[in-house]
């Protein structure tokens, strides 16, 4: 039960979710997409959110402006999470188009919201939990395009679900957060997605 509770942290790590969501998006949309323009996206993704993120976080680590990759001090948060703003922003500007994709336009929107709103926390040495606010996002911008594209993913959306309550397992259990931080990273998670539906759903 130890080792199935600590994996919880790595299987649904924050970085992972707004790759996740991209996929997901792709393989449930009816629309088409050009298979080019698809790959081209995808790669974007990865080398964006989940590459660059790796790399300045081991450059952070060995000039001493962290100390793990679990961020356990509040101060370590301030420069990923301006990192992390200023990728979803290129995201939002580059990648997707508000017209031609909006679901997903709007999803990185409200990651964007979410991730501004860790940062404010972080000034007020509050520490949320981001794989919480990651897993919470995710499974509510997709059971809204279950919802949008009249899609049955009760499967995923179950598992989510799940895995909602996996992560917050794991981190109560390696003592990583509070109820409260995870309850925070929870609704940071979940409004920025929600205010989001006003423009796609």
């Amino acid at each position: 039960m130890n080792y199935f509770l600590r994996i919880g942290a790595y299987v649904w790590h924050p970085l992972l979710m707004p790759l996740l969501g991209t996929v997901m998006y792709f393989i449930i949309t009816p629309r088409y997409v050009d298979e080019a323009v698809l790959q081209s996206k995808l790669i974007a993704i990865v080398i964006l959110s989940l590459l660059i993120p790796i790399v300045v976080y081991f450059l952070l680590k060995t000039i001493g402006w962290v100390h793990s990759i679990k961020l356990e001090q509040v101060w370590e948060r301030k420069i990923p999470l301006m990192l992390q703003s200023i990728i979803f922003l290129a995201i939002i500007k580059l990648i997707f188009d508000p017209y031609i994709t909006p679901e997903l336009y709007f999803f990185f929107v409200g990651i964007l919201f979410s991730s501004l709103a860790a940062l404010l926390m972080v000034f007020f040495k509050i520490k949320v939990s981001l794989h919480q606010m990651g897993i919470a996002g995710l499974t509510f911008f997709i059971t809204a395009l279950s919802i949008h594209f009249q899609v049955n993913m009760l499967f995923w959306i179950g598992l989510l679900l799940f895995a909602n309550g996996w992560v917050a397992s794991s981190r109560l259990h390696t003592r990583s957060h509070t109820f409260l931080e995870l309850a925070l990273g929870f609704f940071l998670g979940i409004i920025p997605q929600l205010l989001m539906l006003n423009y796609w759903l």
